[in-house]
């Protein structure tokens, strides 16, 4: 019985641990050496994508002339072409370390057959000294001597044969781990993959811009200064009745209904930037808003930037202000109610990911750092809102514009 046992367990053995190994694809070192250089190349290209920013950045608060305003967009464009390099750069890099994962696999599983031999060559030198108890072996050798050695050897095996396991379940283990990080590679590179084809969709609209840009102004400054001062006329309009709405929203807000302050309730919108904003009566505020409310913070980045859902919920709306009022108001945006009474608002996007009745994760991405709307430089604007006094009011200026009674971002963001 003890024997059948004993093969049952040899059996489904080499059931559990008697995969084979996959081909290996290249050498590691080479490898290696290509992600090395990848990373470098990638660091190289995040370096000029950042110049660029200082450069755009550098010239948003520079008189406005319609020479000024073409070097911007040529200057966006040229970003958005250096983000498009990085994401196929990004790709090959995932490509390159799911190639070495799967390397290091295949030497995982090379080891694990090798110790599943041993294993089963231990199990089988058991299962021939399994009938013999200690006083069989010690009435059938001549001498005490030899009695002891073979029952110590009896010992050693069983001691081998745990080793073993244990080695093994070390091996299982690695192989898990690898397993679970090449499926977290593949995933980074469908995103990227993602982005990579949302920054070529970006590139080819500010393209339009610019044309339209060239055709609505003659290609003449007179024409320029013209529409850009009939422009911010309706600028301060629109951002004069948004402002008297908003202002009747915050004294509605009721803070039992939404978490107190703390950081961490929101995730950071946004993973590579810098804060170029505060809320409320900024500085920036009282000239750039013509002295109205900010109702959310700035984060400054390179156009095409990944913007990131502050937290799991759903879309509940997702529009273009400028097809109401060209570089009127929010522009491209995105609004998300989430499950602990706020709604989440992201504008002047270059593009958005998502559609109405989306239920989105955390960290997901959702759209991509733009310039649309009323917006001197590429950026994202974050609104957070009591989900209580949220609303999409028709507007005398805009068309059908998000409201709410705001709240202060920093009082959730870990910043």
């Amino acid at each position: 019985m003890k024997k059948i046992i004993v093969s049952f367990f040899i059996f489904c053995f080499l059931i559990v641990f008697g995969q084979n190994s996959p081909a290996k694809a290249a050498l590691p070192l080479e490898l290696k050496e290509s992600i090395d250089k990848k990373v470098k190349e990638i660091l190289e290209i995040n370096s000029q994508i950042q110049e660029t920013q200082k450069k755009i950045e550098g010239t948003q608060e520079e008189s406005k002339t319609l020479k000024k305003e073409i070097n911007k967009v040529d200057g966006q464009l040229n970003q958005i072409r250096l983000g498009i390099k990085s994401s196929e750069i990004m790709i090959e890099k995932f490509g390159l370390e799911i190639e070495s994962l799967q390397y290091t696999i295949g030497d995982i599983e090379e080891k694990t057959d090798i110790q599943k031999k041993a294993i089963a060559e231990t199990l089988r030198e058991l299962q021939e000294k399994d009938n013999d108890t200690l006083l069989v072996i010690f009435l059938k050798n001549k001498s005490l001597a030899e009695s002891v050695n073979e029952a110590e050897n009896l010992s050693e095996l069983n001691a081998n044969l745990s080793e073993e396991i244990q080695g093994l379940k070390e091996l299982k283990l690695q192989l898990t781990e690898n397993l679970s990080e090449v499926s977290n590679k593949k995933f980074g590179k469908e995103i990227e993959n993602s982005n990579l084809k949302n920054k070529k969709l970006i590139s080819e609209e500010i393209k339009k811009d610019k044309q339209v840009l060239l055709e609505e102004t003659k290609n003449q400054e007179k024409v320029y200064q013209k529409n850009l001062s009939e422009l911010e006329k309706k600028q301060a309009e629109i951002a004069s009745e948004l402002e008297g709405i908003e202002e009747e929203l915050r004294l509605k807000i009721d803070p039992t209904l939404i978490p107190s302050a703390r950081p961490g309730v929101l995730g950071i919108p946004v993973e590579i930037s810098r804060l170029t904003q505060g809320y409320g009566a900024t500085t920036f505020a009282k000239y750039g808003y013509r002295g109205k409310w900010h109702n959310g913070i700035d984060f400054g980045g390179p156009i095409g930037t990944p913007i990131l859902a502050a937290e799991k919920g759903k879309v509940i709306n997702v529009d273009n202000q400028d097809n109401y009022c060209y570089r009127g108001a929010y522009g491209k945006y995105i609004a998300i109610q989430h499950e602990n009474n706020l709604t989440t608002l992201y504008a002047h996007l270059s593009l958005y990911n998502v559609k109405i009745g989306d239920q989105v994760q955390k960290g997901q991405v959702i759209g991509y750092i733009g310039k649309t709307g009323y917006a001197t430089g590429p950026h994202l604007h974050f609104t957070v809102y009591s989900t209580a006094t949220f609303n999409l009011k028709p507007s005398r200026s805009c068309g059908p514009t998000p409201t709410g009674g705001d709240i202060n971002p920093l009082n959730y963001l870990a910043i």
